[in-house]
């Protein structure tokens, strides 16, 4: 198993300066405590974020009291946003997506990458919680930098030339646009303005140079270059390879947290047992740049 090394007291300064940083695994995941979200913050804790986002993947900020322009200036700081093509927004601030039951886009009980269907992913998405059920409605994140790192060697480098292709429609299909009762003549410009397009199989992350496996349920049609059964097959090795306990954290919401994960080497996953409860998430999706893959610099994982 690859895990996150464990951290000092002084490299733990360093690494946050002036907030506290908890691990919650040893894969992935940290709360961070100490910080105040809404303010101004100075460039050098923006920095001090960032670096505690490469190490842990997802961090947690519990007790912020974040108003939708807050959250969406706080993502600003770390690169241009997204503006989701379906989704309905906060009114007025057009980068906030509410995610809210109402809607009808349920996304529970299935693993995702957010936005994987366009040429430059997300590097990175926040949910802030403005209303939690009492129990159930978690959220689990899977670390696919570890799980590809404890894949043997030679299923590494059958893995490196591989291409997967990526389509809106998988997760937005005609009849779910139909439930949402927002026209087909959306579904259709959208569908035509978001074509197919393709992703390494294995994604080398721009600013650790480590690698990991860059397909998901929701998005992630098929490997070229296979047959079809061969295709899902090895998808299907792939997804069971991701969602091992091991490479898992998972995380109970309260309102006025914000979760910021890198969605370059993670996979998310929101438990569905909270029907007869309200679930109300504003989320802001910062862009990303193409993905690409280099050859592995790093051994592999000891079985």
């Amino acid at each position: 198993m690859s895990a996150t090394p464990a951290v000092t007291p002084r490299e733990s300064a360093a690494l946050s300066g002036a907030f506290r940083i908890t691990p919650l695994s040893s894969t992935l995941g940290a709360k961070i405590e100490g910080i105040d979200l809404s303010l101004n913050l100075s460039d050098d804790t923006i920095s001090g974020i960032r670096r505690a986002l490469l190490r842990y993947e997802v961090l947690f900020f519990e007790d912020q009291v974040l108003t939708p322009r807050q959250q969406r200036d706080f993502a600003a700081r770390f690169g241009t946003l997204h503006v989701h093509p379906i989704r309905p927004h906060v009114a007025g601030v057009e980068e906030v997506v509410l995610l809210q039951d109402q809607w009808a886009i349920d996304d529970s009980g299935n693993w995702r990458s957010d936005v994987t269907f366009i040429d430059t992913p997300p590097m990175a998405c926040l949910v802030y919680a403005h209303e939690t059920p009492p129990t159930g409605g978690d959220t689990l994140w899977a670390s696919t930098r570890a799980a590809y790192e404890s894949l043997s060697l030679p299923i590494r480098n059958f893995l490196a030339p591989l291409i997967a292709s990526h389509d809106f429609a998988r997760s937005y299909s005609e009849e779910r646009f139909a439930r949402m009762d927002i026209g087909i003549e959306r579904f259709a410009w959208t569908r035509r303005d978001h074509p197919p397009t393709t992703h390494p199989v294995v994604r080398t992350h721009p600013e650790t140079g480590r690698n990991s496996l860059f397909v998901n349920p929701a998005f992630t049609t098929r490997i070229l270059g296979l047959s079809h059964s061969e295709s899902r097959k090895l998808l299907d090795l792939l997804y069971e390879q991701i969602q091992q306990p091991q490479f898992l954290v998972r995380w109970h919401w309260r309102p006025k947290t914000l979760a910021f994960w890198d969605n370059r080497v993670t996979q998310h996953y929101t438990v569905g047992d909270y029907a007869s409860h309200e679930r109300v998430m504003h989320r802001v999706t910062i862009l990303g740049d193409k993905p690409f893959h280099r050859p592995d610099i790093r051994p592999a994982a000891k079985a």
